[in-house]
């Protein structure tokens, strides 16, 4: 089992790995596109006014600049350390011991307007890029991405099961055919449901964390509502789309 993460817009700073190395990170068939981006986001940084336009930042952000221009020289740690926020808060990888540890660090990985799509233990930067960031050279993120990533992840699809927590913006960058996907809805006292937009991030971190840790190795979509279910989550199943259902 795969189980596919969100990346956030905050990032932990600093790292005691050594600077970004392409061939370092999995996936090396994403590399050209890796590469064609950081150059331009080093190259945009020089021009703050131009870089703030693209990524949508304020004055006030402009060390989310400074993060870009120092992609190729800043030092590293692994991903799933780098991203910070209200799912990688509710995930809490850190708390993982032994095997419960190994197996999310084998499970998890993380899409990226940067990189594509990384592994658990991947060295990378800090950095700022969002999905729907329109960089200078034109084209959206998604136009660019998918000729290489959708390859990699039908690939992956083939071999493990896929679980899809992406968001819209960042599943559009490369599409997981047959994944199972997740929807958090909350339920009121008189029984209608409605999307959960504050706490979804913290919902889905939550699964994560027991799908990651689980010695289980579920073949569909019933078996990762089996999975939740018996953490004690309320999870109803719609084909290969899960529901989870909290109070509203």
């Amino acid at each position: 089992m795969l189980v596919l993460l969100p990346p956030s817009e905050t990032k932990r700073d600093g790292g005691d790995g050594p600077p970004l190395r392409l061939d370092a990170l999995s996936f090396p068939e994403l590399g050209g596109t890796r590469k064609e981006l950081a150059d331009e986001l080093v190259e945009l940084a020089a021009d703050p006014a131009a870089a703030r336009s693209a990524l949508g930042l304020s004055p006030r952000q402009d060390d989310e600049i400074a993060r870009n221009a120092a992609l190729w020289s800043a030092p590293t740690m692994p991903a799933l350390h780098r991203y910070t926020g209200v799912l990688y808060d509710a995930l809490d990888v850190t708390t993982l011991r032994g095997a419960a540890a190994a197996r999310a660090r084998a499970r998890l990985a993380v899409g990226s307007a940067l990189f594509g799509l990384v592994r658990a233990d991947d060295p990378i930067p800090a950095y700022r890029l969002s999905a729907g960031s329109a960089l200078p050279a034109g084209g959206t993120l998604a136009a660019r991405w998918r000729p290489a990533l959708d390859p990699v992840l039908a690939g992956l699809a083939a071999d493990d099961l896929v679980v899809d927590l992406r968001s819209g913006s960042y599943a559009a960058l490369g599409r997981v055919p047959g994944a199972v996907t997740v929807t958090v809805l909350a339920e009121k006292p008189d029984g209608s449901r409605g999307v959960v937009s504050h706490f979804n991030k913290a919902h889905k971190g939550a699964l994560a964390r027991v799908l990651a840790g689980s010695r289980a190795e579920p073949a569909d979509a019933a078996g990762v509502a089996a999975i939740a279910r018996r953490a004690g989550m309320r999870v109803e199943r719609r084909g290969s789309a899960l529901e989870v259902i909290v109070p509203g």
